[in-house]
């Protein structure tokens, strides 16, 4: 009986990936509102986005808003190169609907919502005595240390945790976290931090030349070059507001 040494292949692998989308979070339904804003916000450009999935968070819309035209919705982004694949914050009387379209059901936020509904309806506790808060949130806990250059190509995420990268993030590479990112070398890559929305996430790095930089789902990209004042320097990034902040960490820029 001859038995063959050749492994099976099979016809389809399923294995678990990780999918970067922004978050586009809508405070009003109305088609003709949302095109020129839109319109406002790429300037008309047609490369504003690159093809990005994107995800519909519907959870600031009015109680009042009109019915969502989905199709319509759906062609507005695409148009502007944003693929929308599913909604965050759906109501259970619209998820059939959503479904309808093609769309997925953001179903990672949902329970952290119940969560925080429950706790809010739950009665308070006695008063306990005060105990001194943390400074950092509870949210990130733990740190993935990555010793090796991530190179083009590759893309590292560290889920629910810190970041730290002791080798280069080269050009097309990607580094992600939910928590802060700290690469001891140099980031000519991509670098998203707080990916989860955490806002007081930041990125750290001994040198900066990047090709894009994000802090809870607000980025900055560089096509027209770092600012040279703080190119291939140590900085920090940071989120103030809703614009990317970039500081030096040279101590001669600190004194």
């Amino acid at each position: 009986l001859f038995m063959s040494n050749t492994p099976v292949r099979k016809p389809i692998e399923i294995k678990i990936s990780t999918v970067v989308a922004v978050a586009a979070i809508l405070h009003d339904a109305s088609m003709p509102v949302l095109q020129e804003a839109m319109a406002q916000m790429t300037g008309g450009a047609a490369d504003y986005f690159d093809d990005e999935f994107a995800i519909l968070d519907i959870g600031q819309l009015p109680h009042n808003h009109p019915a969502i035209d989905w199709p319509a919705l759906i062609g507005l982004f695409r148009s502007h190169r944003l693929t929308p694949v599913a909604v965050r914050n759906a109501p259970a009387a619209l998820e059939a609907e959503i479904i309808a379209h093609g769309l997925s059901l953001d179903v990672v936020a949902k329970p952290r919502m119940a969560a925080r509904a429950e706790a809010e309806a739950a009665p308070a506790p006695a008063p306990a005595p005060a105990a001194p808060q943390p400074a950092i949130q509870q949210a990130t806990r733990g740190t993935m240390i990555i010793d090796t250059p991530v190179r083009a190509g590759q893309r590292i995420y560290a889920r629910g945790c810190d970041l730290i990268v002791t080798a280069a993030v080269n050009n097309g590479a990607e580094v992600i976290a939910d928590g802060s990112i700290h690469i001891y070398a140099q980031l000519h890559g991509r670098a998203l931090a707080g990916a989860s929305g955490n806002a007081d996430a930041r990125i750290f790095a001994l040198s900066l030349t990047p090709e894009l930089v994000s802090i809870a789902g607000v980025y900055r990209t560089f096509d027209d070059g770092f600012p040279p004042e703080l190119a291939r320097q140590p900085a920090q990034i940071r989120l103030v507001g809703d614009r990317i902040d970039i500081l030096s960490l040279s101590p001669a820029a600190r004194a």
